[in-house]
């Protein structure tokens, strides 16, 4: 049958489908046991319509069915392949996805613009958030904990867009990284000395560098007998630790009222005891909270921030504290930071699409006004292979860092080789 008629064809059944299915009925069975009672049902309606059909087509149209009254429809494959790190709808006709770095466009699309709001509104409702003219933008999140943004008409003109940030099923292992080549084994070793140390971390970079996955990595070596408190817009932190608490923002409700901030989060987070808290972006006015758990009790904190380089990291911090209208001065913010974190480590998504940590940087003080720092590890990029890879190196400054002495007093020892070894990628 040709493409076009069997999508009418698929369409046909499925609204027959929809008239014989009591919906509420089914919420109340276990899964397994809807899924086999609408198959069948779908069997049934297929063979009444008498149409020709060849066991693939079937298999095909009961598929696509299934997933419409389970999951989430044309996405469904997409979200199967846990290759797939982004899927992106740009329209109803156009699905991008990203793999192995590197976008690009999928058979797959929406019967029309109902048929995709139908979908974003199955997402947000499930956790408990809603998107329509009032709201025509909103971040959700899927039960695997992957990460996805919607935007509706009038703000999108070619009708509703929706973006997914998938996160894989469970926390990448350090060694995993390492094997990667996202950075060397040295550098793993200092940034996991520094956590077990309490030495607050600051990771920045780009959209889709890598920042939350470096994040989680790093929270696996807070050792098991911390409380710990983790703050986010939409929950897509995935902490291996038991005694932890995991708390999200609240948009406001119909009548624009209810909102609840990260800085009320915050502020709510340090009356629960907590001996690190982790915010999945730091990002407005909680920044300043932030610094003071940081320089009040709470060390070995941990955030991400939107930034292109270290320098840049910091100067964004200093604008969001700015927002908080506490009209305090320049170096006074500027002294809060520097008591507060001790490592920047800047994450980049390359050309190749591979993900790298380019520098760990240390906050070493302040000389008059400017906050002094200096680079522990690097990633020089030399040029661009044959086969298309970045072709680089991480190189060590062989500058010890001023934090050595918080690593030994913390009962860690790190060998000198440990700052002098480069590492050829390509």
């Amino acid at each position: 049958m040709e493409q076009l008629n069997l999508e009418k064809f698929k369409s046909e059944v499925h609204r027959v489908l929809l008239a014989k299915l009591d919906l509420e009925k089914l919420s109340r069975v276990n899964s397994g046991q809807a899924r086999q009672a609408v198959s069948g049902l779908i069997d049934e309606i297929i063979g009444s319509q008498k149409v020709p059909l060849s066991f693939a087509e079937q298999e095909k149209i009961q598929a696509a069915l299934l997933d419409e009254v389970f999951g989430l429809g044309p996405l469904e494959p997409l979200l199967r392949d846990a290759a797939i790190s982004d899927i992106l709808v740009n329209d109803k006709d156009h699905v991008f996805i990203e793999r192995g770095g590197v976008l690009k466009r999928v058979d797959a699309g929406f019967r029309d613009d109902r048929h995709l709001m139908q979908i974003i509104d199955r997402i947000v409702s499930r956790v408990g958030r809603r998107v329509d003219e009032s709201t025509p933008m909103v971040d959700a999140r899927l039960p695997d904990g992957s990460r996805v943004n919607a935007i509706i008409p009038p703000l999108a003109l070619d009708g509703p867009a929706l973006s997914i940030r998938r996160f894989g099923t469970g926390p990448i292992a350090a060694e995993q990284l390492v094997a990667m080549k996202s950075l060397t084994r040295e550098m793993m070793e200092l940034l996991s000395a520094a956590v077990r140390a309490r030495i607050s971390i600051l990771i920045s970079g780009g959209t889709g560098a890598g920042k939350t996955t470096l994040l989680n990595i790093l929270s696996q070596f807070i050792p098991s007998n911390e409380r710990i408190v983790t703050l986010e817009d939409a929950a897509e932190l995935q902490l291996a630790q038991e005694n932890i608490v995991r708390l999200e923002t609240r948009p406001p409700n119909i009548e624009g009222a209810g909102a609840i901030r990260q800085r009320q989060l915050l502020v709510n987070s340090l009356r629960m005891r907590p001996d690190r808290i982790i915010i999945g972006e730091v990002r407005g006015e909680e920044a300043f909270d932030m610094l003071q758990a940081m320089n009040t009790g709470h060390e070995g904190s941990m955030t991400t921030i939107h930034a292109n380089s270290p320098r840049d990291a910091l100067s964004r911090l200093e604008s969001m504290v700015a927002m908080s209208n506490l009209n305090m001065p320049e170096r006074t913010v500027r002294h809060q930071m520097t008591s507060a974190i001790s490592i920047v480590a800047q994450v980049s998504r390359l050309s190749d699409g591979t993900r790298k940590v380019v520098s760990i940087s240390e906050i070493t003080g302040m000389e008059e006004n400017i906050i002094s720092m200096q680079e522990i590890f690097t990633f020089t990029k030399k040029g661009i292979g044959p086969d298309g890879r970045v072709v680089g190196a991480f190189q060590p400054s062989r500058l010890r860092p001023k934090f050595l002495e918080q690593l030994r007093v913390a009962g860690i020892f790190m060998p000198a080789e440990l700052f002098e070894q480069t590492l050829e990628v390509s």
